[in-house]
C-alpha cells in the first residue's frame, strides 16, 4: 500500500519533533505558543539558563509550582515483575557504558562539560529523537553519571523522554507508574535575551527567573519583564539502574539520593 502524506500528518509530525526538541538540542525560534526551550541556546548562549535548567533535572523530584509529576497508582505484582525485568535489561543493554568513553565514541555528548555537577548528564541526540516514536528501554535518551572525588566518572542511570503529548496510558506501558512517576518542568519565567545579568534579581528574597522563583503565571511573568515558558522539554524519567538493587534508590524520586 503506497503512504499518503497529507499536510495535516506532517505538521502533526513536526509538532511531535518540535516537542522533544529541548531533548535533542535541536535549534528553536522566540517561545510561541508554549513551545519547549531551546537547550542548544541555553548551553552556548546563557549559561545562567543552563545551569537553572540543569538544577533542575538533577535535583529532588517533589510536585511545586514548577514541576509535574503523573500522578501515583496502586502497586501491583505484575508492575513489580515488569519494572524489575527492565531494570535487568537496561543493565546488561548498557553495561559498556560504565565507561564513559564508550558513551562518547557511540554519540552521547556531555551538557554543560565545563560547569561542575553533582549529577552529569551525557545526551545521545538520535535515540532521544527516536524516542518520540517508541520505547526502547536499551536506547535512553541520557545517561546519567557522578564523579567520585577521584575523579572517576560513575554509571549511576538513564534518562527516559516522552513528547508532552504523550498519553498517561502510553507512559505507563513504557514504565509502570505505580513504581515511578514521570516528571515535567513548567511555568518557568526566564529573562528576555540578552539580559542574563537579569538572573541576579531578587524580590522579597526569592528569585525573580528560574525554577526557585515564586513566579508560575504568564502574566506575572510578563509584569516582570520576562519570556514565559508553560512547559520546557516534554515527559522524563529517571531509573537509576546501575546504583545497586534497592527499588527506592532505582524507582526514587529523580537525584535525591545521589552524592554531591
Amino acid at each position: 500500500m503506497r503512504a499518503r502524506f497529507t499536510l495535516r500528518s506532517i505538521i502533526g509530525t513536526l509538532i511531535v519533533l518540535v516537542a522533544l526538541c529541548g531533548a535533542i538540542a535541536c535549534r528553536a525560534q522566540e517561545p510561541q505558543g508554549g513551545a519547549p526551550m531551546d537547550m542548544s541556546a541555553m548551553d552556548s548562549a546563557d549559561e545562567h539558563t543552563s545551569q537553572a535548567a540543569h538544577e533542575a533535572m538533577s535535583g529532588p523530584m517533589a510536585a511545586d509550582p514548577h514541576m509535574t509529576l503523573t500522578p501515583p497508582r496502586p502497586p501491583s505484582a505484575a508492575d513489580s515483575s515488569r519494572a524489575a525485568a527492565l531494570v535487568q535489561q537496561i543493565r546488561a543493554a548498557l553495561e559498556r557504558y560504565r565507561d564513559v568513553r564508550a558513551a562518547q565514541a557511540d554519540g552521547f555528548r556531555q551538557f554543560l562539560p565545563n560547569v561542575k555537577q553533582p549529577v552529569y548528564h551525557f545526551t545521545n541526540r538520535r535515540w532521544a529523537l527516536g524516542e518520540v516514536f517508541r520505547f526502547d528501554p536499551a536506547k535512553p535518551t541520557s545517561l546519567l553519571y557522578r564523579q567520585e572525588p577521584d575523579g572517576r566518572i560513575v554509571l549511576e542511570g538513564v534518562m527516559y523522554s516522552a513528547p508532552a503529548r504523550t498519553p498517561l496510558e502510553e507512559l505507563d506501558r513504557r514504565i509502570p507508574l505505580s513504581i515511578a512517576r514521570w516528571h515535567e518542568h513548567v511555568n518557568w519565567c526566564l529573562p528576555k535575551r540578552g539580559q542574563a545579568d537579569r538572573w541576579r534579581e531578587v524580590r522579597d528574597g526569592q528569585p525573580v527567573f528560574g525554577p526557585k522563583s515564586p513566579i508560575a503565571t504568564a502574566d506575572a511573568c510578563d509584569a516582570v519583564g520576562g519570556r514565559f515558558f508553560p512547559r520546557l522539554f516534554g515527559w522524563m524519567v529517571h531509573v537509576m539502574a546501575f546504583e545497586g538493587d534497592d527499588p527506592k534508590v532505582i524507582w526514587g524520586s529523580g537525584h535525591d539520593h545521589m552524592h554531591s
